[in-house]
């Protein structure tokens, strides 16, 4: 879905888009973040 985004604001130039795509670059980190989080919860301890 990023792809397409970017791929729509280099076609487009509109400022919205490029805006819409931030967000979703920012809300894909902080999931990658959390799986990062519980695979760390999930090890066993020493």
């Amino acid at each position: 879905m990023l792809d397409f985004t970017w791929r729509v604001f280099c076609m487009t130039g509109n400022i919205d888009t490029y805006l819409l795509l931030r967000e979703m670059e920012s809300e894909h980190d902080d999931l990658i973040d959390i799986d990062d989080w519980e695979a760390l919860e999930d090890q066993p301890t020493q």
